[in-house]
């Protein structure tokens, strides 16, 4: 018995090793199976981050003033100097005879850079000095709608122009506009201009019609082939529900309203335009990672 207990501890030790290492090498496996499957599944977002994710369904784009021009080429298409003057964000190309590949080709003063897209709003002055927006975020929206029509989303379409709101309202009751004060919740929010304290800034809110008809990229008063939602869904009519595209600016002003106009008016004027030139591929993420499983993401549309 003494003579064989060394030559069994032997085997005893070499089983364990083997053991050990079969376990090693099966971690290992795991591991890098679940890098490869992670890597390969970029839009797996919604299932990956679901216990830690904020549950708002948004993404945004944040674009920088980038020129002035009275052009506009939804409304006037081909037409220099046709409209009242307007401030463009994204696309750094933008005038009257833009159309779709010259987005595509452009640069963008937005993050993220992908986003060659055009949006632009009548320039606002103060004492008749133009002022441009200190903060200008588009935010893509899931909300409005009941989360069975959230869930099944659509990205907008590749060339998609949109006008939101009234260049020609003659007062309030034909304005969708919001104006409100950075950091002054207590100024009740109005559709025209309103009181801001010292220190803080105009803001404007704006919300463009997120169910769209599902066939025209535009329509003749540049409205009509989207519509807004009712009783929480959209209507027959407009059957494809795209994300809530909501334009916020914020302007370094404050002070008595009275010293500001926009190009098209009074504060109750302000409209946004809209011409979609986001990357298919990188729109659809959007909507696939942040709009349907209702998770807010940052503008490189990944989760927070």
């Amino acid at each position: 018995m003494d003579r064989a207990a060394p030559l069994s501890g032997i085997p005893r030790r070499l089983r364990l090793a083997t053991a050990i290492g079969a376990l090693l090498l099966l971690l290992g496996t795991y591991l890098v199976s679940t890098t490869n499957r992670a890597d390969a599944a970029p839009g797996r977002a919604g299932a990956d981050f679901g216990a830690n994710a904020i549950r708002v369904a948004e993404f945004p784009a944040d674009c920088t003033y980038s020129h002035r021009l009275p052009d506009d080429p939804i409304i006037f298409p081909g037409l220099p100097g046709a409209s009242h003057m307007h401030s463009f964000f994204g696309s750094t190309v933008t005038n009257a005879n833009t159309t779709l590949p010259d987005l595509v080709n452009s640069q963008s003063t937005c993050n993220p850079r992908v986003d060659v897209s055009s949006y632009w709003v009548p320039t606002l002055y103060r004492d008749n000095v133009p002022v441009e927006p200190a903060i200008a975020t588009f935010y893509y929206l899931g909300e409005g709608v009941r989360s069975d029509v959230v869930a099944n989303t659509q990205p907008f379409p590749l060339g998609l122009r949109l006008v939101a709101g009234n260049a020609k309202a003659t007062g309030s009751d034909d304005s969708i506009a919001r104006w409100s004060c950075l950091h002054a919740g207590q100024v009740p929010p109005s559709k025209n201009f309103v009181t801001c304290p010292s220190g803080t800034m105009l803001e404007s809110y704006l919300d463009f019609p997120q169910c769209w008809n599902g066939r025209d990229l535009d329509s003749p008063d540049h409205k009509s082939h989207l519509a807004y939602p009712v009783n929480q869904a959209c209507p027959s009519t407009h059957p494809v529900h795209v994300p809530k595209l909501r334009q916020v600016l914020r302007y370094p002003v404050n002070g008595d309203p009275s010293r500001f106009r926009l190009a098209s008016g009074p504060g109750y004027t302000m409209h946004g335009d809209f011409f979609n030139a986001w990357p298919v591929a990188e729109m659809a993420r959007r909507v696939q990672d942040c709009i349907r499983p209702v998770i807010k993401c940052g503008a490189d549309g990944r989760p927070l």
